[in-house]
């Protein structure tokens, strides 16, 4: 099973560091849209 892991992780169209950033990024988004909903 980790072999597998591994084998996927070496074929991700993006390094690990830019999934991180695009969630980060996703996640930010949704948190400023609820308080600015939150807000009105």
């Amino acid at each position: 099973m980790k072999n597998l892991a591994a084998e996927t992780v070496r074929e991700l169209p993006m390094p690990a560091v830019a999934y991180g950033l695009v969630t980060f990024g996703i996640l930010s988004l949704l948190l400023y849209l609820a308080l600015r909903l939150d807000r009105d």
